[in-house]
């Protein structure tokens, strides 16, 4: 970083390898451990970088805002933590609202953090239900913004049944949403 621009650095080097590991790992080349440890690498990276720009006074730019929760009644969140793990490498500030999330909490975080973008997952078909009371709710209450969802348990076809914007079934395919949305 000494004669590169911090941001040319997260841009060339370590937004790209990320999406070069994202796509190995659809193709099955590379498995979930390595997308793990790539993760966590890429994570070391940006906090040199941020390190870095801190030093020189330099700002940070401000990262759009995700929400993450496991749905009301399902206590799995391996799934949601993988995902924030590689969405926070790609610079998204994520909420994470935790495991068992009741869709008030959901609602009131959407709302009052003016997020653009929810995601929620769900392991269990007991659960789906309060998936889809969350996506009711959040319309109900005015939410403008997008919902992606996630989990073993979902199809394509459900999550649109239910009102979901996206259906995503692994970590790489919750960048591409945020993409969509952010830009």
């Amino acid at each position: 970083m000494e004669t590169n621009d911090p941001l040319d650095v997260v841009a060339k080097y370590l937004i790209p390898a990320l999406d070069t590991v994202g796509d190995l790992f659809e193709q099955n080349k590379l498995f979930l451990p390595q997308l793990i440890r790539s993760a966590e690498c890429a994570k070391a990276g940006f906090e040199v970088v941020r390190q870095h720009m801190a030093q020189q006074g330099g700002e940070t730019p401000k990262a759009d805002k995700v929400i993450l929760a496991t749905v009301k009644g399902d206590i799995h969140d391996i799934g949601k933590n993988i995902v924030k793990v590689v969405m926070e490498n790609y610079g998204y500030q994520i909420l994470d609202l935790g495991r068992d999330v009741p869709p008030e909490t959901v609602v009131d975080c959407a709302l009052e953090q003016d997020v653009r973008l929810v995601g929620l997952s769900a392991l269990m078909t007991t659960t789906l239900g309060a998936m889809s009371d969350t996506i009711s709710l959040l319309r109900d209450r005015g939410y403008t913004g997008k919902i992606m969802v996630g989990g073993a348990v979902l199809t394509p076809d459900y999550a649109a049944s239910i009102g979901a914007d996206f259906y995503c079934r692994d970590a790489k395919a919750s960048v591409d949403a945020a993409r969509t949305v952010f830009g």
